[in-house]
């Protein structure tokens, strides 16, 4: 039986604007979204039978179609019957090592790299844009970790623009193992307090995307200019989490007065992150912030930011 083992990165946001609503009912987002080395690994083996059958090492982590690998599998079995009739089922085994419901897309990541091992397993021949838009109908982030490194996204996140890949920076992430932020209520708390600044015409949110395009920051991504980068961090959802959510807001501050070149919360959170110019650097501030905040259920990771999606480590 044929097996192919991937690789699946995380992301974080490194500038999240919430610009307008949508018919759909998602929110209309300009974002620069940016892969990370943490990744969890993914083992997809044809198991001769026709059956999907999922399994990970997490006991958070749901076994069923509600989660977004299982789901990847199944979007494949009703795109391609045929293939499938012919190569048969699979088993999917997923080494977590990304943190749960974190806001860093470790489910979606994960149903990106069964898309991307069905697509070498039943020898379907898909590019890159084919599986992301197949990605598109598994979830918003998902397109962006088929293929990974830096880029804008717009729309609900899924209409992707490649940028300079920006792999020279480090990074330290934390996260409360015990705290879990819904983003379904933050994205509408933030529309129930700032629903009156949304840009509801197309050219308005044309102009605000061209502007991303034009500006300081991907201009300081291009240039990999480290310190600017970190002080054009922005990330909307802070405005709303923050406050309801104070280990959050406390975190932030402990690890931006621990040094770094700057220090936000990636997506809906909970998870908080701080840039950094090297790997030593990145160690002292997370061994800063855990002696400010002596709590056994915060945990942290140090990582380089990467310039990779999903990718394969072996096939047998």
């Amino acid at each position: 039986m044929r097996t192919y083992q991937l690789i699946a990165p995380a992301k974080i946001n490194l500038y999240l604007e919430i610009i307008g609503d949508r018919p759909d009912g998602y929110h209309e987002l300009v974002m620069i979204l940016q892969s990370i080395i943490l990744s969890d690994r993914i083992e997809i083996r044809s198991n001769g039978t026709q059956a999907i059958n999922l399994h990970c090492n997490h006991p958070l982590v749901p076994l069923d179609q509600t989660n977004i690998a299982y789901h990847a599998a199944q979007l494949m079995v009703d795109q391609f019957p045929e293939r499938f009739a012919n190569y048969g089922g699979v088993d999917i085994t997923i080494d977590k090592q990304i943190p749960v419901a974190a806001g860093l897309a470790g489910g979606s990541t994960d149903g990106a790299a069964v898309l991307l091992g069905l697509n070498l397993l039943w020898e379907l021949g898909l590019t890159i844009p084919q599986l992301q838009q197949l990605g598109e109908k598994l979830g918003s982030d998902v397109p962006f970790c088929v293929r990974g490194g830096t880029a804008i996204a717009t729309g609900r996140g899924e209409k992707l623009d490649p940028i300079q890949d920006l792999d020279n920076l480090w990074v330290v992430l934390a996260k409360y193992n015990n705290l879990a932020v819904s983003t379904p209520w933050a994205y509408q708390t933030y529309k129930q307090q700032f629903g009156h600044t949304y840009i509801n015409d197309i050219a308005g949110i044309q102009s605000r995307t061209s502007q991303l395009h034009s500006g300081s920051f991907v201009q300081a991504i291009s240039d990999k200019d480290g310190k600017k980068i970190g002080e054009l961090l922005q990330n909307d959802l802070e405005k709303v989490v923050l406050p309801e959510y104070p280990q959050v807001a406390q975190l932030k501050e402990v690890l931006k007065q621990a040094g770094g070149l700057g220090t936000m919360m990636s997506g809906s959170g909970p998870t908080v992150f701080t840039l950094c110019q090297s790997q030593t650097e990145a160690e002292t501030i997370k061994k800063t912030a855990r002696q400010k905040i002596e709590d056994p259920s915060l945990e942290f990771w140090v990582t380089q930011l990467s310039s990779s999606g999903i990718s394969i480590i072996s096939e047998q």
